[in-house]
């Protein structure tokens, strides 16, 4: 008797812990669905804009911190200045340009 006494609490047990799994495995599921349309969302986005739309969008501000692995070619192209080199007189190398220096951005007004 005592035998079935214990088996009835194991037996429950043992259902909230196949409930708890199942619930468990449906939010990781879930989650990692969600990531992949997120991402597939974002990309599909992403194309969706022109190199000049993306410019348009997000005008970068007058005092700009180079970041990694930008030129000022990358820059200039970004921010729609032309004429970085000549504004930063303190740039005595173009081709010496690294991640936290601090430049002028006046970017051309295109009508």
């Amino acid at each position: 008797m005592a035998f079935n006494h214990r088996k009835g609490p194991i037996s429950s047990s043992k259902a909230i812990a196949d409930a708890v799994s199942w619930c468990c495995s449906f939010l990781v599921v879930s989650l990692i669905l969600l990531c992949i349309f997120r991402e597939s969302f974002m990309i599909q986005n992403h194309e969706n804009f022109t190199g000049s739309q993306l410019v348009l969008s997000k005008p970068c501000d007058e005092i700009y911190v180079v970041g990694e692995g930008e030129t000022l070619h990358t820059i200039s192209d970004k921010c729609g200045d032309p004429f970085i080199v000549e504004k930063n007189p303190h740039i005595h190398d173009p081709d010496d340009v690294f991640p936290g220096l601090v430049i002028k951005i006046t970017p051309s007004q295109h009508s």
